[in-house]
């Protein structure tokens, strides 16, 4: 297939490309500068791509995968900072230009979606809730999926949780912060939250270029800080403040039946703990603290 794919170079639009690559797609990235020669897999074309600009011509392509989103580095929840009309004028108004442009030359959408669209809510989360976003991230993201799915077009949303995975090159993991706090023997705050391998993310954006459509959670694990540093100080040799448990029902899981009936299947605890074992190995740490 030959792809557009936005976000490309973020830590989860990586996965999104790598993974097509290793089908055999033909990947064009398009974001503002060109990725570093070895920053994917393969070669892959480059279009200059602003959110807030036009989109480029689109015909010629397969299908387009939308995982762009402009935001203040490291958040996303509160990513407009101090510009929430800018932050919305380029990530809803350019994901629309973006949905309009995929429609006229005819092709299908992938759109990443966030689990923040669902906001507080009581119980599990399910696909067929009713939204109730309390960000401005999460209240822009819904607002595209509703755009993208009322306009008729083919169109697959994956609602995701947080991403994990080992980073690319000149990018840091999702737990660079967190590990450092740890290592420096700095309280950290108990926390409990849903996570995803960016390759098991990306093996869900298969199953929409295969043709799945409508709007699919995307989620694995429900994780402990004390789960996930307990399993760093092992694989790191690192030690620090453990925290103590977080209360694991006040934080809502999400539903994945949907994504499961189509054949998709998360890597679960297994590949948690290889991706730390590879985090720590990178890090040229691999001693176990007696």
């Amino acid at each position: 297939m030959r792809l557009a794919i936005t976000g490309g170079t973020g830590l989860v639009g990586r996965f999104i490309v790598n993974e097509a690559l290793a089908a055999g797609d033909m990947v064009t990235v398009l974001c503002r500068t060109a990725p570093r020669p070895d920053f994917f897999d393969a070669p892959v074309r480059h279009i200059p791509y602003d959110l807030a600009a036009p989109p480029p011509d689109l015909r010629g392509f397969d299908a387009v995968i939308h995982a762009a989103f402009a935001h203040v580095p490291g958040r996303y929840r509160g990513g407009e900072g101090d510009d929430p009309d800018g932050f919305l004028a380029r990530n809803l108004d350019g994901s629309l230009r973006l949905f309009a442009a995929s429609a006229a030359a005819g092709l299908p959408v992938v759109f990443l979606s966030s689990r923040a669209v669902y906001g507080p809510q009581d119980g599990v989360l399910t696909e067929d809730l009713t939204c109730r976003p309390d960000t401005l991230y999460g209240q822009a993201k819904l607002r595209a999926e509703q755009e993208l799915l009322g306009s008729g077009a083919p169109a697959m949303v994956l609602r995701a949780t947080g991403v994990y995975g080992t980073p690319g090159p000149g990018q840091r993991h999702k737990w660079a912060g967190l590990f450092a706090d740890f290592a420096a023997r700095r309280p950290i705050t108990p926390r409990v939250g849903t996570e995803i391998h960016g390759g098991d993310l990306a093996a869900a954006v298969r199953l929409g270029l295969s043709g799945a459509r409508g709007v699919f959670n995307v989620s694995d694990l429900l994780l402990d800080r004390r789960e996930l540093l307990t399993l760093w100080r092992q694989m790191s040799g690192q030690d620090g403040i453990i925290p103590a448990a977080a209360d694991g029902t006040a934080f809502n899981q999400m539903a994945t039946e949907r994504l499961c009936a189509l054949g998709w299947r998360p890597g679960g605890r297994v590949r948690l703990t290889q991706t730390l074992r590879q985090i720590a190995a990178d890090a040229g740490f691999g001693a176990t603290p007696a």
